[in-house]
C-alpha cells in the first residue's frame, strides 16, 4: 500500500497536467462500460457518483447513456476541462475531495464509480464513504488502466529501462513493472474484508495503442511519477525516447493496456 505522505504528494500532481491528461490518456473500452452497466443493473436516469473524474474520460461515455452523474474532482484545472467535455449532458462536476464532500440530503446513488483514481482515495475511509452515499442494493465499481506486457510485447519498454536506471528512477533489483494481460491485481479480498460490500464481478479488459514519440511522451507527462521528476531527468529520458523511436521503422511504439473492473454490491 502506498504510504500516506506519498499518496498525498502525488495525487496533486495531475492537476498540473490537465490538458495533457485529456489528450493523452486512453479512452476506456466500450465493452468495459457495457459490462459495468449490465452487472450493476443500471437504467437511464439513475444517479451515478464518480470519484476523481479527472477530465471526464469515464464520465463522458456514461453520461451519453442517459445517466445523471455527480463527478467529484478536487483538481481545479482538471475539473474545468471535465466541465467543458460534459457540457450539455446531465453531469455536475464538484471541485472537492471525496473524503470531505457532503451529498445533498436524500440524494442516494445507484452506483459509485472511480476510473484510475480509487487508489488515490484514503483507504481508511473510501469504502465507508461509498457505502454511505449508495442506495440499498447499489453498487461500487472501480478500475485502472495500466501497462501490461504480453508475450511478444514491444521490446522498446525493456530497453528504455536503462535510461530510468541511469537517472535514478529505475526499479528495485528483480522488479517487474508490467504484469501480463489478465494478471492485474484482484482487490476482491480487500473489498470483502470491510463487510460493507460483496463482490459482484471481476472482469479483465485488454487493448493496445500505437504512439509516435511526441504522443508517447505526452502520455508519460500525465503520470504522477514523471510529473514529479526533476527537470533534468525528464529532459534526459524524453530526449532518449525521441532518439530511439526516430531510429525505428515506423518511428512508433506499441503499448498494451489492461484494466481490471471490480464491481461490488452494497450490503445492508
Amino acid at each position: 500500500m502506498m504510504p500516506d505522505e506519498d499518496r498525498e504528494r502525488l495525487r496533486g500532481t495531475f492537476n498540473r497536467a490537465a490538458g495533457s491528461y485529456d489528450r493523452a490518456r486512453p479512452d476506456y473500452p466500450r465493452g468495459l462500460v457495457d459490462e459495468l452497466i449490465a452487472i450493476a443493473g443500471l437504467v437511464p436516469g439513475d444517479h451515478l457518483l464518480e470519484v476523481g473524474c479527472g477530465t471526464g474520460k469515464a464520465t463522458l461515455p456514461l453520461a451519453r447513456r442517459g445517466f445523471r452523474i455527480t463527478a467529484i474532482e478536487p483538481g481545479p484545472d482538471l475539473a474545468a476541462v471535465a466541465r467543458r467535455n460534459l457540457a450539455g449532458l446531465d453531469a455536475e462536476v464538484i471541485g472537492e475531495r471525496f473524503e470531505e464532500w457532503q451529498p445533498r440530503p436524500g440524494d442516494q446513488a445507484a452506483l459509485v464509480f472511480s476510473a484510475t483514481a480509487w487508489h488515490w482515495i484514503d483507504p481508511a475511509v473510501r469504502y465507508r464513504r461509498a457505502w454511505e452515499v449508495l442506495r440499498p442494493g447499489g453498487h461500487l465499481a472501480f478500475w485502472s488502466a495500466l501497462h501490461v506486457f504480453p508475450d511478444g510485447g514491444d521490446p522498446f519498454f525493456r530497453g528504455i529501462q536503462e535510461v530510468y536506471n541511469e537517472i535514478g528512477e529505475g526499479l528495485p533489483p528483480g522488479g517487474n513493472p508490467w504484469p501480463r494481460p489478465g494478471e492485474l491485481y484482484d482487490q476482491s479480498p480487500e473489498i470483502e474484508a470491510g463487510g460493507l460490500f460483496s463482490v459482484a464481478a471481476v472482469r479483465h479488459f485488454d487493448w493496445e495503442q500505437v504512439y509516435d514519440a511526441e504522443s508517447y511522451i505526452g502520455l508519460l507527462r500525465t503520470f504522477s511519477g514523471h510529473i514529479a521528476m526533476e527537470q533534468w531527468k525528464q529532459d534526459r529520458l524524453y530526449g532518449e525516447i525521441r532518439r530511439r523511436l526516430a531510429r525505428r521503422p515506423g518511428r512508433s511504439v506499441r503499448r498494451h493496456w489492461g484494466a481490471i473492473l471490480h464491481v461490488a454490491r452494497r450490503r445492508g
